[in-house]
């Protein structure tokens, strides 16, 4: 058996560092840490209970739903075994971020799926410093 630090749970979910979100089967906000509250600026207060849309830029929303819904019913998703996934996010100011999370199903005691929780990271000025890279060998003819 594991032998898991005292306070450790605490210590993460009340970390400002990652984003870390949790979400009931329909996709409405069950928990939102600091980090949460600094990457996206929306207080715990403003969240809980919404849903997701806050979020999602309103382009993305449909595909989101979509894989969302899949995922929910099968109890599987793609990106659910420790793979990064890549996508744009919404500030409660409006602006558009780029986020790379990881995504775990919360279960209940019978192992049918009853949300998700992500851990989230803000790497909107790593993507700008790789593309502004990318701009740069294009012009100068390098391959």
């Amino acid at each position: 058996m594991m032998n898991i630090p005292r306070g450790l749970g605490d210590a993460l979910l009340n970390s400002a560092s990652d984003a870390i979100i949790a979400t009931d089967y329909d996709g409405r906000i069950t928990f939102w840490n600091p980090g949460a509250e600094r990457v996206f600026g929306f207080a715990a207060e403003e969240t809980v209970g919404q849903s997701l849309d806050l979020i999602i830029p309103e382009n993305l929303r449909a595909r989101h739903w979509s894989g969302y819904r899949h995922t929910m019913k099968t109890g599987t998703s793609r990106y659910g075994n420790g793979d990064l996934l890549s996508v744009p996010g919404l500030t409660k100011d409006g602006r558009r971020i780029s986020v790379e999370f990881t995504i775990v199903l919360l279960r209940n005691e019978l192992q049918a799926v009853i949300g998700t929780v992500a851990v989230m990271r803000d790497v909107t000025k790593r993507f700008a410093e790789v593309r502004e890279l990318k701009r740069r060998l294009a012009e100068s003819g390098q391959p």
